[in-house]
């Protein structure tokens, strides 16, 4: 029986391949993973960094990082088929085999979930600016002018504003600007 262990494995993806089939690269590794045995505990998407020298006419690469648990012969096959792969540039596999070592893995990990759900927080928060926008957007605009001094109206702002009045033709399109309003004096008793 074979020993299951923490492993730490990294790959550069080529640039140049399209991002459709980048992604379909990486579940195929991560696939790879998990039918040798493997138990993917965290991914890490870095994304496009430049690389510190050349590799195969390539100056950037696509990093990917994925903590998983597998048995220790699983991982020369994995090796083997990233071998193989033509978009990966470099790969490397790292084993945790001591107690500090195992804890910096899980370490590692729970930073990489927090990060993810970080993300996704900041996502889900932009969408909902995004739908909050399109709902104001998408109230109705009332189509009646505006009348400086209606009767009965009240201001609550004390700095004059344009009003903005329109004629029945939909180009012509006149600006006044409001006469202030004055203070109203208090009656004596």
């Amino acid at each position: 029986m074979t020993r299951v262990r923490r492993y730490e494995t990294m790959f550069i993806l080529k640039t140049t391949i399209e991002p459709e089939i980048c992604a379909k690269q990486i579940e195929t590794i991560k696939a790879n993973i998990t039918t040798n045995g493997g138990e993917i505990e965290a991914v890490d998407d870095i994304g496009s960094k430049a690389l510190a020298y050349e590799i195969d006419k390539n100056k950037r690469g696509y990093y990917f990082v994925i903590y998983f648990k597998a048995p220790t012969g699983s991982i020369l096959e994995l090796e083997r088929l990233n071998n193989i792969n033509e978009n990966i540039l470099r790969f490397i596999f790292i084993k945790f085999d001591t107690n500090k070592e195992i804890k910096n893995w899980d370490d590692m990990v729970a930073q990489t979930k927090n990060k993810k759900t970080e993300e996704q927080k900041e996502e889900s928060k932009e969408e909902q600016i995004e739908a909050t926008d399109t709902e104001v957007s998408a109230q109705p605009v009332s189509s009646e002018p505006v009348q400086a001094n209606e009767p009965g109206a009240t201001t609550t702002d004390e700095s004059p504003k344009a009003v903005e009045t329109t004629d029945e033709s939909p180009k012509a399109t006149k600006t006044t600007e409001p006469t202030p309003a004055t203070p109203q004096k208090e009656e004596e008793v």
